[in-house]
This record gives structure tokens, sequence and C-alpha cells, in this order.
């Protein structure tokens, strides 16, 4: 298939095309929608044709069958990442963030800290606070490259005792950080340290740039392996996340227990149309699709990336992985309220503020260039439009 085919989602309920306007002022018309984690890209055949099957199948009832969708994503996490997982250690919930917010809430009390490295993913604040939890918010810091790095040595002295979960995002979103083995070692001394559960949130682990690899915490950190819950899905690297469809996958058998009390407690079943695309996802197919995908979103990044180097004191992270880019605007000699009306006003592009990713966030714009090359180039002719006064 082509990635370069223009898809319209305006008015077919897409939340990132027809809320843009709502949330931030981009008017449909000429509007570019980069900001909710969601790919512009035509489904491919496998999985229009997995969806077709249910629709001639015509039973929308009660259904069986979870062995094959066990088997799918095992083969998966193995052919794609060398991890055999075992299918008692898995539990399928309602996408990925609802089993973030299951596992806080199976492990933790209202009251409890969970510890994150900030800036992340908005959503991780979000469920913290609507568990009644706290987050302990650590921060990263650049390195020399430009890139966000862990800095254990100040951590220690944000941590109060009363953290109960450190909650990673691997690859991390927004800075698209695929974390190194030495840093991933270094995390699970952390975790010994300050007697933590690990919650890690590996679902762009499939999105990763040349010359970098994504180290399943398990296989990384098997020192805490009787510490760790993994959670996964299909939904972004597949664009299905409309299945509500995400796996827990818990190797330590206590662990499992306690999550498996509480997960019953809810009396959760998983959605035909989610574990249906989700087969239909991890399989050969799926594993073809993703090897054209993945340089197409490199590309995109090399394209977007050369327009914020030409524009004096905005900067863009550099990436690693994810189809999602960090540009900092703190240099620029704007204030963010002038930076938000360039971008959503003039340049009409739809991008997610920083200052909602927590400390260290508040100058930055997430891009989401998950979308066709042509609205990549427009995209970065449009911003380097409106800051080309920026260039003396």
């Amino acid at each position: 298939m082509s990635f370069d085919n223009i898809v319209n989602r305006l008015g077919t309920g897409s939340s990132k095309w027809d809320l843009m306007q709502r949330g931030f002022g981009v008017p449909e018309d000429g509007g570019i929608a980069m900001w909710i984690a969601d790919m512009d890209f035509a489904a491919p055949e496998f999985l229009k044709k997995a969806t077709q099957g249910i629709v001639d199948n015509g039973n929308y009832g009660y259904f069986c069958g979870m062995e094959a969708f066990h088997e799918a994503m095992h083969w998966w996490m193995d052919t794609r990442h060398g991890w055999k997982v075992d299918p008692t250690w898995t539990f399928v919930t309602f996408g990925l963030g609802h089993g973030i917010a299951t596992a806080m809430q199976a492990y933790t009390a209202k009251g409890d800290r969970i510890a994150t490295f900030t800036p992340v993913y908005h959503e991780f604040q979000s469920k913290i606070e609507k568990s009644g939890r706290i987050n302990t918010q650590l921060p990263l810091k650049k390195d020399a490259t430009g890139r966000y790095v862990m800095d254990f040595d100040a951590y220690d002295s944000l941590m109060t005792g009363e953290e109960k979960i450190l909650l990673i995002s691997s690859p991390h979103n927004p800075a698209g950080r695929v974390w190194t083995q030495d840093e991933l070692t270094a995390m699970a001394a952390f975790v010994e340290k300050h007697d933590l559960l690990l919650i890690a949130d590996e679902i762009h682990h499939d999105l990763v740039f040349s010359g970098h690899k994504h180290l399943v915490a398990p296989l990384a950190m098997p020192e805490i392996a009787d510490r760790m819950i993994i959670t996964t899905a299909a939904s972004k690297t597949f664009n299905i996340a409309g299945g509500r469809c995400g796996c827990v996958i818990i190797p330590n058998e206590k662990l499992r227990a306690t999550f498996e009390a509480f997960y019953n407690s809810f009396d959760i079943n998983p959605n035909l149309w989610g574990v249906e695309l989700t087969k239909a996802a991890y399989s050969p197919e799926g594993a073809a699709w993703v090897d054209q995908l993945v340089p197409y979103l490199e590309e995109n990044y090399q394209t977007f990336k050369t327009t914020f180097d030409s524009i004096p004191g905005i900067e863009m992270m550099p990436m690693e992985a994810t189809y999602l880019s960090w540009v900092n605007f703190a240099d620029c000699g704007l204030s963010m309220d002038e930076v938000n009306d360039r971008v959503y006003k003039q340049a009409k592009i739809a991008a997610t503020p920083g200052k909602g990713l927590g400390n260290g966030g508040e100058t930055y714009l997430r891009f989401n260039l998950g979308t066709q090359r042509a609205r990549i180039n427009e995209a970065a002719s449009r911003l380097a439009d409106v800051f080309s006064d920026l260039n003396g």
C-alpha cells in the first residue's frame, strides 16, 4: 500500500480531526490535525478483511475462541521482540490505558504515590489523579545530544517513601527515546532501592527507527521480573484504538493473583471487534506492513526536523521511535501564548500542548507525524512561514 494516499477523516467521528476546532480553535477548513496519537493512513487490507469477516458472520453475541487471540499476541511478542510469553500471564483489557488504570488500583490505595519520569504521556497524570493517587514527578534532563536521560542521583532526594509504583513509557512518549540496556539496568536498581513495582507502558514498541532496538522490560531487567507489570496493545502500531483492546502481562505468580482478583471483581470481558482486529494485526501480514510503515515515519521525522533545524531558537528533540515529535520553543523569544497563536491560529495546526505532560513540558508542543508526506510538507511550510521573523 502507499502511505502517501490522502485519507479524509473529517466528518467521520475521528477525535483527531473532528475535535481540533473545539479543542484548539483550529478550523476544519484548512486545518491540519497533529495532536492525538492516531495515524491518518488507510486501514490495510488484512484489517479490513477481519472487519468484513465479522459482518459476514453476522454473529454479534457472546463469543469464544480467545485461544487464537493469545496465540497471535504471543507469536508477535516472540517473533518481533524475542520474548516468550506464557498464555497464563496475560489479561485482556479495554485498551492499554484501562490496563494501566486497573493495575494502579489493584496494587495501591488512595493517597499512595506513583512515580513518573516527566514530561510524559499526559494520560499518566490523568489516571493517577482520577484514582486518587499522587504523582511524584521525576524530571528528565537533556544530555549533550539534546535527548532526555534519567538522573537517578537527583531522583533519590525527590522520593518521599510513599511511592508504590514506578510508571514508565518505553519507548518514551513524547520524546521518542528508546531506553538503552544501561539505562534500564539503572532503572531496575532504582526500583529495588525504593521497593517499587514497575508498570511499563510499551505500546510504541513496534515503531522503532533504524539504529535503535526496543528492549522488552522483562528481558532487559530480569532481576526485577518479580516486580513487573507490562502493558501493551496493537492500537498505536495499527491505528485500531477504536477496538479498545489491550493486554496486561504479569510474569510473577503472586502479582498475577493480586491483579486477577481485582480484574475479576469487575467481570471484565474483551470486545469482539478489538479481539478480531488484534488477531489480524499480529500476523505475518501485519509484520510486513509494519516493516514498510516504520521507514516512512522515520522519513517524516527527518523532513519535519529539517524545517525546525533552520529556525533559530526552536529545538526539535532527536527521535528514536514513535511518530510523536517533541518541539521546544523556550529559546525563540516568544511567550507560549504567542507560540500557540502562531501555530494554532496562523498556521492552523492542532498540536498537543506540552504543559499537560508534566514538569518540564511547559515550553513544548507535541506534533504527530503519523500522516501523509504531503501533510508533513505542508505543515512544515506553514511553520517555517509563521516563524520566519526569527531568522532575523
